[in-house]
């Protein structure tokens, strides 16, 4: 039975006084893949689960791309697989447009021992907000996500191609970036995620058709608190899964789903305000201050270690290509795409960093954590970025970057800079874990290899 309205969080009793047909609600996180995981419960449940009164084993955090748990750190088999408290968080209680049936979704987090579990990708963001605030700071933040939408009847061999549009009766063949008449053929599911974005107070802005057939991007508006931004993303990845699926259609956020075409990016603004709500970003006359600079020359120091976070598994490199407005290079420059940060002229008191390398299958937490952990270590260390890059950084990969997934797990095992921010054990758990995974997917045989192996003599 449910709790009487009255005996319910304001809340939950406000969100049931609206809602009273909800059925069940889903408890969800992402997690160390950035995969939302999480349990259904009748909404009888719901008291409960604002009480604290729920668990979950934290081993829910340490798992792959497939929810395979491979022991990273002796965390899930060696350890028992130990509950850890469920907590809330506090106004993230919202409907769920896309479902059959009327319920609502909450996210959650985990404590351990009273604390906020720190292998948790939030509570790792979080740590490195607090050392942001430390220096009277205030990060205001937005991401874009590009992906594309898929027919759910693949091509030849299993390929994947654009669905059919409403409109013509036919599929996306061309790039048409920007084209308004692809936006028209799928107005009616683009409206959808925006209606269902507005009943989740995700803010959204422009829908952009992109650079390959069947790829959009709709834009999240600028909030100023991190974990929230964060939160908006994993929420609107989820809106525009469960609307998609409504219309019969797919929609991933896979990083490089055809060879031949744009991958798809998780592009990151940023800008710092000072106590008195002044970014200190904003130079004046000048394009861009010292602390800007400061913030760019720390984000490109620790951009090696930083990019198995960015780029989390093997087919999110193989969005690493020249000439395709994707970062190839550790550089920055004013109002230029093809930059791993791109500052956007304009007024100055908008001034903000565009962080362009991450690919949309990355944990929006730890992508962000990243950001600001380069930021803090450029501030405090006074870190001078080498000139800004004028012209194409796109025509050749940067030897200093790691572009291939075993080495970029090597960086992250060698770094110093990301332990200190993300916590002394956090990096080699994750890369234990990642390359568990990536042992997994080596194992199988690929068509490619029956194609060149298997006649050759």
């Amino acid at each position: 039975m449910s709790k009487p309205l009255a005996k319910l969080p304001r809340e939950a009793a406000d969100f049931l006084a609206a809602h009273p047909e909800t059925e069940a609600v889903d408890a969800i996180f992402a997690d160390l893949s950035g995969i939302v995981r999480g349990k259904r419960y009748p909404i009888g449940y719901l008291g409960k689960l604002y009480e604290g009164a729920v668990a979950l084993p934290a081993s829910v955090f340490l798992l792959d791309t497939m929810g395979t748990s491979h022991d990273p750190g002796g965390r899930g088999f060696s350890d028992g697989d130990p509950d850890a408290a469920v907590k809330v968080i506090p106004g993230s209680l919202k409907p769920v447009p896309w479902a059959d049936r009327p319920h609502c979704q909450v996210m959650i987090t985990l404590e351990e021992d009273g604390a906020p579990y720190a292998f948790e990708p939030r509570n790792v963001l979080a740590r490195t907000v607090e050392r942001i605030g430390e220096l009277g700071l205030r990060p205001v933040v937005a991401f874009e996500l590009e992906f594309y939408l898929l027919d759910r009847k693949r091509a030849e061999g299993g390929l994947p191609q654009p669905p059919v549009s409403p409109l013509t009766g036919e599929r996306d063949s061309g790039t048409q970036v920007y084209g308004m008449a692809e936006v028209d053929s799928f107005a009616g599911l683009l409206e959808e995620i925006t209606a269902a974005c507005r009943a989740q107070d995700i803010p959204t802005g422009a829908i952009t058709k992109e650079y390959a057939p069947g790829q959009y991007e709709i834009n999240l508006q600028h909030v100023d608190d991190p974990l929230l931004a964060a939160d908006h993303c994993v929420m609107f990845k989820r809106a525009i899964k469960g609307v998609a699926r409504r219309h019969g259609i797919q929609a991933t956020f896979m990083a490089k789903p055809y060879l031949e075409q744009a991958g798809s990016g998780m592009h990151l603004h940023i800008s710092l305000l000072d106590e008195g709500g002044q970014n200190v970003f904003d130079g004046g006359e000048a394009p861009a201050s010292r602390t800007l600079e400061q913030a760019v020359g720390g984000i490109l120091d620790i951009l090696p270690e930083s990019m198995a976070f960015l780029a989390p598994n093997t087919n999110s490199y193989r969005r690493y290509k020249p000439n395709i407005f994707v970062p190839i290079r550790r550089c920055w420059g004013f109002e230029n795409r093809s930059a791993a940060l791109r500052i956007p002229l304009g007024e100055g008191a908008a001034r903000r960093i565009e962080h362009r390398v991450a690919g949309a299958d990355a944990n929006p937490y730890l992508v962000l954590a990243t950001a600001l952990a380069g930021i803090h270590h450029g501030i405090t260390r006074d870190i001078t970025p080498p000139p800004a890059f004028e012209g194409n950084a796109g025509y050749a990969v940067d030897e200093g970057l790691p572009l291939r997934p075993r080495r970029a797990l090597e960086c992250l095992l060698e770094s110093k800079v990301l332990a200190d921010y993300f916590g002394a054990e956090y990096p080699g758990v994750y890369a234990a874990c990642k390359t568990a995974e990536q042992d997994v997917f080596e194992e199988a045989i690929s068509a490619q290899e029956y194609a060149w192996y298997l006649q050759a003599e």
